[in-house]
């Protein structure tokens, strides 16, 4: 199956997850992973339609977007950020996904302060606890938000959460459930800050995650298919 092939199959699978839990398909838009693919094979997917790109690496990015920047596409960071790479970051991203200190936070908003830009974050939360990812304490998400929001060149969107990996997609769910309940539980605290986005869902549980409320689903595998 070739690349335009496989977006489409992509695509179709996430419109009908969204209709299947009456959902808006338009509500629902596709990140595609790009780390470690070619510029080629990325500028092939921006031909055959994909318009979000997802970065891991801060200079893998800036090579590409070097080639590519022309295009009408939007750049996500969803990977761990460096304190250190953040003034890289506020001039290539139009949404970063991955912000889970308060460091972080203060060095985006300088850097964005820098170049007159008011930088779209989500908090990523480490929603299963785990040592070896990255995020905020559930505990402390609300904590961060407050001291963040007070940022004047930062805009927070919403969360993203990389759950436990399974090979059945049904046990990311009570995880993805927990990410929204977190989000609607901070939202109450602040009804001003419009936290509607949900970072959440990969190639093998994307579906799972519309059920439970994504509005980001971030997909490589599927889209490019198995790296090499």
């Amino acid at each position: 199956m070739d690349l335009k092939k496989r977006l489409e199959n992509v695509e179709k699978r996430i419109h009908q997850a969204a209709l299947k839990y009456s959902r808006d398909p338009e509500s629902i838009h596709l990140v595609a992973v790009t780390k470690t693919i070619t510029v080629d094979s990325v500028r092939d997917a921006i031909e055959a339609g994909v318009t979000i790109l997802g970065e891991n690496y801060v200079q893998e990015a800036r090579n590409k977007f070097n080639v590519l920047g022309r295009y009408p596409v939007s750049w996500h960071f969803i990977g761990h950020l460096q304190s250190n790479k953040a003034k890289y970051a506020v001039r290539l991203f139009d949404l970063i996904h991955s912000v889970d200190t308060l460091k972080l936070a203060g060095e985006l908003n300088k850097q964005a302060k820098k170049v007159n830009k008011v930088q779209d974050i989500l908090i990523q939360i480490n929603i299963g606890k785990e040592p070896s990812k990255f995020g905020s304490d559930i505990e402390n998400a609300a904590n961060l938000i407050e001291h963040i929001v007070l940022f004047e060149n930062l805009s927070v969107k919403g969360f993203m959460a990389m759950p436990p990996f399974y090979n059945n997609p049904e046990k990311a769910r009570p995880y993805f459930i927990a990410l929204r309940n977190l989000r609607d539980q901070i939202q109450k605290a602040f009804p001003d800050v419009g936290l509607n986005e949900l970072s959440m869902g990969m190639t093998g549980d994307f579906e799972v995650a519309i059920e439970e409320g994504a509005t980001l689903v971030r997909i490589g595998t599927a889209v490019f298919g198995e790296r090499g």
